[in-house]
């Protein structure tokens, strides 16, 4: 694709990076460019240059209320948890606020839809059974709450992102604070933020805790790399990468670095100038190094190098074996061929006295055959509708790179963990979809909207 337009004088009141303006209320118009490596990025200067329109009442109820759902976010000791109860909240707030639903999240919807009701379905063989009901429920829950993020970032797009950003990267920080603090015991009681000897802050699993700390510590990293190195940036990157240490997750650490990869990657890939690139590059392997020799000094406490080494194996005691999770997984096969309309919730751990570990052999288990490829289909088309945006020059294109190589971890390790229960990851999914809606919106905007002379060109 390429670009046709002459170099014009940038708007005093427009930054030369501000991308396509976000909220209606302005009346700035911007070119509709692709962002990838090798194109400048270069924009149409707007037709009327406004300040932003101020925004009414209900959104600003809004965002207060979203601000507090996702803050809440890290508190997940107990079901239903704070954030649960606030995301009914946010959802009035929202019909109060006038959120609309995008035509082009219809795809998102119907995949949901289907993966619940074969659950439902699934359901009628266990429903005699605690907890399933709630299960369920929760499932039902989870998919309403990812419909409800996408509508939410399709619309007035940065103000609920930042909000959504700084509540997200403040209780991930305050999370990875109570952890480490759990884990060397800085205060009587703190303990209970790491028990076992692993950090799990308000969180019942610390396999849960560190994957729900990823995606602020990926979209600060993308910041220091692409933008700028702040103080506080470094910091706060530092405690929550502390915080995800401690967790000892060896999932959550290959959640972490492949996401990383991920994110490098595109931001590389993204960047407006080779100047960029070189930067994206130059800090990577300045980070990388400094992330070496952080890691090697703090191994050099006896108590951390001890959990370090027995965590960082790839084969543990409880793998293997006649009970062992490699084991299960085999057993789980075999299921899945005897049960295309799935055994319900919690059913192969009642016959098989333990959970399978792994959500994609979950998908056929409590969702079926049908429950499943809806699922998968759901993962892939949300990895392809993020790659489809993320080379788009947006006001949100930090937010779309991030969100999208969190989501590609987070598949990754679903192989070894169960993640359709996860709050953040629906967050992840909305977001993704979310910020394809908008994206989609503003070029077709623009497209119509575009000045005379500008030519976009295959």
């Amino acid at each position: 694709m390429a670009v046709g337009t002459a170099p014009l004088p940038q708007s005093p009141l427009i930054p030369a990076q501000a991308g396509i303006q976000s909220y209606a209320g302005s009346g700035n118009v911007k070119a509709w460019v692709p962002a990838f490596a090798g194109t400048s990025g270069q924009y149409v200067p707007p037709v009327v240059a406004t300040p932003a329109a101020a925004l009414p009442l209900r959104e600003r109820i809004l965002l207060v209320v979203l601000f507090i759902t996702v803050a809440a976010s890290s508190v997940a000791f107990i079901e239903p948890s704070p954030h649960d109860g606030l995301m009914g909240v946010l959802a009035l707030a929202c019909v109060i606020a006038g959120v609309r639903f995008e035509r082009t999240l219809a795809l998102l919807v119907l995949l949901l839809v289907v993966w619940n009701v074969s659950g439902l379905m699934s359901l009628l063989r266990v429903v005699q059974y605690e907890k399933t009901i709630q299960y369920a429920a929760t499932s039902v829950y989870l998919g309403v709450a990812a419909i409800l993020f996408a509508c939410l970032f399709a619309n007035n797009t940065m103000p609920r992102l930042t909000t959504m950003r700084i509540a997200y990267v403040v209780t991930a920080a305050a999370g990875a604070l109570c952890g480490i603090a759990g884990y060397f015991h800085v205060f009587p009681g703190s303990d209970v933020f790491a028990p076992s000897g692993r950090a799990l802050g308000a969180f019942k699993d610390p396999n849960v805790y560190g994957p729900f700390l990823i995606w602020p510590a990926l979209f600060l990293l993308q910041r220091i790399l692409a933008r700028r190195i702040g103080f506080v940036d470094l910091v706060t990157l530092g405690i929550i990468l502390f915080g995800l240490l401690l967790s000892f997750s060896r999932g959550a650490w290959f959640h972490f670095t492949v996401s990383a990869l991920v994110t490098i990657v595109l931001t590389f890939l993204t960047a407006p100038s080779t100047r960029g690139r070189m930067r994206v590059l130059t800090l990577t392997v300045l980070a990388v190094a400094a992330l070496a020799a952080l890691i090697v000094f703090l191994l050099s406490f006896s108590s951390i190098g001890r959990m370090f080494q027995e965590r960082a194996q790839l084969i543990q005691s409880y793998d293997v074996g006649q009970g062992g999770r490699f084991r299960l997984q085999e057993i789980a096969v075999g299921s899945v061929l005897d049960f295309p309309d799935g055994m319900g919730p919690f059913e192969f751990a009642r016959v098989n006295g333990l959970q399978q570990h792994n959500v994609y052999l979950q998908a056929f288990l409590v969702y079926g055959w049908a429950g499943a490829m809806a699922y998968f289909t759901l993962l892939l088309s949300t990895v392809f509708v993020g790659l489809r945006t993320v080379f788009t020059r947006t006001p949100w294109q930090p937010y779309i790179i991030t969100a999208l190589a969190t989501f590609i971890g987070e598949i990754a390790e679903g192989f070894v963990i169960d993640t359709d229960h996860w709050r953040h990851f629906f967050l992840l999914l909305g977001m993704v979809w979310g910020l394809a809606a908008a994206t989609f919106k503003q070029g077709r905007q623009v497209q119509m909207q575009k000045p005379a002379g500008f030519a976009v060109g295959l």
